[in-house]
């Protein structure tokens, strides 16, 4: 599989990574076995771009993707994050140094691994100044505990007080044809500091596959249930974006998430997705999204009919 690099950090990666969110928690039923499956084939496949946090599934999917990695480190570039805390059903966010260097000991001995190769801030603590947190980070690097800082979820601004302090090599936030916020700036103050871009949810949270008609369609502890762009006539709304892309796809002889990647996959060679899945099949159809050629003319009907701003409703409830 080719390779990118994430900015001027060094660091080199499969051209799709995979999200392993999903594998423990949010999505509906998990099965652990068929998600180390998904892993060891995603490594057969030539991907090794592994993403991971410690809230996902309370510290369950760092464990998982650490059984699914053991004896093949050196295979993997491994991504986890840190700075979202859960107590039953709430959460804060935590960016102390002191946490920094408590949560990252955490999750190493949940991974079963001696370095993490980017460790993300997952969400800014609003009480501690992002230069305290990427300090503590940068500490950790000197340590050979991680070996690059990423954030996620941050403005232009916080990025450049960020990048002062320490490099940044990647940003991790959310991006596909339903949710293109970031081109109104975040893209272009990472590529000015240099700093990999890694989008979440390039398939929309399963809405551009094509799978999601209803709210039926989804688990009844599937998150998205209560997700504003899931419900009533928000649902109605966006699924017209959907059958945009849909109608594209049966053109190109692609599926509805091929072409949903292969738009994403185009926008920048510093630009790696992470799609998410929990199941074999699901990751090779992603892969197959590399193959998918766009023209000038695929790119202008889908910017015609999914501009920035189409999706309708908040992308999280509350």
């Amino acid at each position: 599989m080719d390779k990118r690099n994430l900015g001027t950090s060094g660091l080199r990666v499969s051209a799709l990574g995979l999200g392993c969110m999903g594998m423990s928690e949010f999505y509906g039923a998990t099965d652990a076995a068929e998600a180390i499956r998904v892993i060891h084939r995603a490594l057969e496949l030539g991907l090794d771009f592994l993403d991971t946090a410690d809230m996902y599934g309370r510290g369950r999917n760092e464990e998982l993707v650490g059984r699914a990695i053991r004896g093949r480190r050196d295979a993997v570039v491994l991504a986890t994050k840190f700075g979202i805390r859960r107590d039953g059903e709430a959460r804060s966010f935590d960016g102390r140094p002191a946490y920094v260097r408590e949560a990252c000991e955490a999750s190493l001995r949940r991974l079963g691994v001696e370095t993490i190769d980017l460790y993300y801030l997952h969400r800014i603590d609003p009480d501690t100044p992002i230069e305290e947190t990427v300090g503590a980070m940068a500490e950790l690097v000197r340590a050979g505990k991680i070996r690059h800082v990423g954030l996620s979820e941050v403005g232009p601004e916080i990025l450049e007080r960020a990048a002062a302090v320490h490099p940044i090599a990647a940003l991790q936030t959310e991006y596909s044809l339903w949710t293109r916020d970031v081109e109104a700036g975040v893209l272009a103050a990472c590529r000015r500091l240099g700093i990999g871009f890694v989008p979440y949810s390039p398939l929309g949270r399963g809405m551009l596959t094509g799978a999601i008609r209803r709210v039926e369609d989804l688990a009844g502890d599937d998150w998205r249930r209560a997700a504003p762009r899931f419900s009533g006539e928000n649902l109605d709304a966006n699924l017209r974006l959907a059958d945009a892309v849909a109608e594209l796809a049966r053109a190109k002889r692609c599926t509805p998430a091929q072409l949903a990647l292969a738009w994403v996959l185009g926008q920048g060679a510093d630009i790696v997705p992470i799609p998410g899945t929990k199941r074999v099949a699901r990751l090779e159809e992603n892969l197959a999204a590399l193959a998918v050629p766009l023209t000038e003319a695929d790119r202008a009907f889908l910017d015609a009919r999914l501009p920035v701003g189409a999706a309708v409703g908040a992308r999280y409830p509350g």
